[in-house]
């Protein structure tokens, strides 16, 4: 996000700078358990990075609808501007992956904008997947075991070992169910920011929660980004803080009719015009 007119709005002197850290974790989440597994855990990485292998290509093969809702807040915690925009990502004619916008009004932000990493941290960086293929950008440090409301899982630190021009990185925290070894939870942000002063591109931490909607993969069900963005300013000194809210929600998963099959743990899984089954969630959102 990029700032329209510095020294407009001030949050006090107690207010937080800059949002560089994850967000609190909720209720759902139980104490933290920081002994090292029975299996190494580059072994359990490799495991959960073949599943999210399997889930991302399983996913090519859903449409969904994704509501984003991005917002500014003033000092009474009142939304003073929003983005807002509903889009069906499905297929067309050819069988091509593609998104269509349902209904996008006229944005009201007046004190930001929102600008092509935005627009890419909620397309690809929100619904965060860790494949094989991506697993050589990364560090991955394993923190403990948790649960996530009755979810066991793995808890681990990601953090981008080089950030290449043009591409976005998860900077954070994952959680991976000890069972079916797909993530549930992912907390932290989406970087690099640009940082020049006069053409700052700040963006807040997230947490994104998945639900097992087919019995089988854990797809993403809900995000929620809540930070005060701090732009210095292109003239002056004093700069501007600025309180985003992202609110995305991903609802109506349906396998898409093809040829195509899905395999899950080498067994064919592909729907026979069943209708998926819903499964619970890890953590309950804070809407």
């Amino acid at each position: 996000m990029v700032v329209l007119a510095a020294g407009a709005f001030s949050l006090g002197a107690n207010a937080q700078k800059d949002s560089f850290t994850p967000m609190a974790l909720d209720s759902g989440f139980g104490p933290m358990d920081i002994t090292q597994p029975t299996t190494p855990a580059d072994e359990i990485i490799h495991k959960f990075a073949a599943k999210e292998s399997e889930f991302r290509d399983a996913l090519n093969h859903y449409t969904y609808r994704r509501v984003a809702r991005v917002q500014t807040v003033d000092d009474d915690n009142k939304v003073d501007g929003e983005y807002y925009e509903v889009d069906d990502v499905i297929f067309d004619s050819q069988g091509k992956r593609t998104e269509k916008v349902v209904y996008a009004p006229p944005s009201t932000l007046q004190r930001v904008m929102m600008t092509p990493s935005d627009l890419q941290d909620i397309q690809h960086g929100y619904p965060f997947v860790l494949t094989t293929d991506k697993l050589p950008e990364y560090d991955i440090k394993y923190v403990g075991r948790q649960k996530v409301d009755e979810v066991d899982c793995y808890v681990f630190d990601v953090t981008p070992k080089v950030i290449e021009k043009g591409k976005r990185y998860l900077n954070g925290r994952i959680w991976v169910d000890a069972t079916d070894l797909q993530i549930v939870v992912t907390n932290g942000r989406m970087v690099p920011d640009d940082t020049k002063k006069g053409q700052e591109d700040l963006h807040p931490p997230f947490m994104t929660w998945r639900q097992q909607v087919d019995g089988h993969y854990w797809f993403p069900v809900y995000t929620r980004g809540e930070g005060v963005l701090h732009f210095s300013g292109g003239t002056g000194y004093m700069g501007e803080d600025v309180h985003i809210r992202d609110i995305i929600k991903y609802t109506d998963y349906k396998q898409f009719g093809s040829t195509s099959k899905i395999i899950y743990e080498g067994r064919d899984i592909t729907p026979q015009n069943k209708p998926n089954q819903p499964g619970q969630p890890p953590a309950k959102p804070q809407q």
